[in-house]
């Protein structure tokens, strides 16, 4: 068996990019980090929100026993304040 000649590449391979392809890589990396950054922000304040949300729930079903307690109902119209008694309860 012969030996296998190695091949050698002659061209010499760049160590570097373009500055322009650098500069326009940058640009996509740094838009790309300010949209996760800004998803971020949204995310933490639908998180905040959520819990406002969550919060509000549990003052809306503490005041409806209150009132089911009070009144004999939690059926209310918020416009008027009347309560929506069901037609045999009146």
């Amino acid at each position: 068996m012969g030996k296998k000649e190695k091949v050698v590449d002659l061209k010499q391979r760049p160590d570097k990019v373009s500055k322009e392809h650098l500069a326009e890589m940058q640009k996509i990396v740094n838009r790309i980090n300010g949209i996760q950054f800004n998803v971020g922000k949204i995310e933490a304040q639908k998180h905040g929100l959520l819990h406002e949300l969550a919060v509000a729930h549990d003052q809306a079903a503490v005041l409806q026993d209150d009132l089911q307690n009070t009144y004999g109902s939690h059926d209310i119209d918020l416009k008027s304040g009347n309560i929506n008694w069901p037609k045999d309860e009146k």
